[in-house]
């Protein structure tokens, strides 16, 4: 099995070597126009300034901030909202219709408005990611506590648990599975939301700079900020599949 784990990476990372082998000879040769579509030393090279003048830690942490923040007030509000609706019937009346609408339109439409509404700073890149991830997590809870069997809703009831007791003993149990199977989705969430914003309108961030780099037609600069958002992207992802893991750890004994 390891041995068939290891042929599959050098495998992936052989066929990886040549098609980047393959691309920078074709755009050396000609048969690629750089303007378009630049090799990858140009890339590289697009990158490696980006580090050496080391302006680029100040936009990833400006980036970094507003996704994460997001992310996490984003899972809050979702998860209460969630629980809320499944578990009020008044407040479901209220809140689902306007999820159901939040949830169809691409939420990323919302960005001008909250740069009007909140400015070109944190606060609005922070605001498109918290609803971006907190109408993802709503439905996950919201489902999550309407699947769980009510014999054993019942049953909790019968032996005399309340509302507390089934929140607490039932509920959140359930629904960890649902979070945490839509967590890294949420993360990828977080941070379209805040490079959105900082496209749209900011002084700083990844967004910001990708917004320069289509300004001065930099198709080099572009796909270097492009990866560096890939490579963080991932990074969280596999945080994420971490935490997944050992939350839910009971599943893979």
């Amino acid at each position: 099995m390891n041995l068939w784990k290891s042929q599959k990476w050098l495998r992936q990372g052989t066929s990886l070597v040549v098609m980047l082998l393959l691309w920078e000879l074709l755009s050396r040769q000609g048969y690629i126009d750089p303007f378009y579509l630049p090799p990858p030393s140009q890339i590289g090279a697009a990158l490696f300034q980006l580090f050496a003048e080391g302006s680029i830690w100040n936009h990833l942490a400006a980036t970094a901030t507003a996704a994460l923040a997001g992310l996490v007030l984003g899972l809050i509000l979702g998860a209460l909202l969630g629980f809320g609706g499944a578990l009020i019937r008044p407040v479901a009346d209220i809140l689902e219709p306007i999820m159901i609408l939040l949830n169809a339109i691409p939420r990323v439409i919302l960005a001008p408005l909250f740069i009007i509404w909140f400015g070109i700073g944190l606060g609005s890149k922070i605001a498109i990611s918290i609803v971006l991830v907190a109408v993802l997590i709503f439905f996950a809870v919201y489902s999550g506590v309407r699947e769980v069997d009510v014999r054993l809703v019942e049953r909790v009831r019968t032996l005399g648990g309340g509302r507390g007791t089934l929140l607490r003993e039932v509920y959140i149990p359930s629904v960890i599975a649902w979070i945490m199977g839509n967590l890294k989705v949420a993360v990828g969430f977080a941070f379209t939301g805040a490079v959105v914003g900082e496209f749209v309108a900011s002084s700083r961030g990844l967004g910001y700079l990708l917004s320069f780099a289509q300004s001065s037609y930099n198709a080099a600069l572009t796909m270097a900020l492009i990866f560096l958002i890939m490579v963080f992207v991932l990074v969280l992802f596999v945080m994420a599949d971490r935490l997944e893991h050992w939350l839910l750890r009971w599943r893979h004994v």
